[in-house]
């Protein structure tokens, strides 16, 4: 998700939805299926090793790096603290055949603020640690 300035103006921010998912979308995802006792989309943290904040999503698993590949036939969500690098993979995920794999918009920054547990409530699926 790069944001873009042009001079004094507003950022541009650009949104894809082939390759992204947003913060709202992927709680609902991720709270129907634990109403429903069903596997959710597999969450994966793409940040480098020891980069990782106290920060999280629950459920979620590292990265394996270069040589992973996401299973076939199942959603897939990258993320990290901005959206930045989970786009960059996300993109190259689909170009080499793994159209089920996207990118969480705007990382754990905007999925954070997004999700205010005062209208969601308690259960956002984040971690601290």
């Amino acid at each position: 998700m790069p944001t873009h300035f042009r001079g004094d103006e507003a950022p541009i921010v650009h949104f894809d939805l082939a390759l992204e998912v947003s913060p709202f979308f992927l709680f609902r995802r991720l709270k129907e299926a634990r109403e429903a006792g069903v596997e959710g989309p597999l969450l994966v943290d793409v940040r480098a090793a020891g980069a990782a904040g106290d920060l999280t999503l629950v459920g979620a698993e590292p990265w394996g790096g270069e040589a992973w590949e996401p299973p076939r036939g199942r959603e897939v969500v990258l993320f990290d603290d901005d959206g930045s690098r989970a786009v960059d993979l996300a993109r190259d995920y689909q170009a080499r055949g793994f159209p089920a794999v996207r990118a969480l918009f705007g990382g754990l920054g905007l999925y954070e603020f997004s999700l205010d547990p005062e209208v969601v409530g308690a259960e956002t699926f984040l971690l601290r640690g």
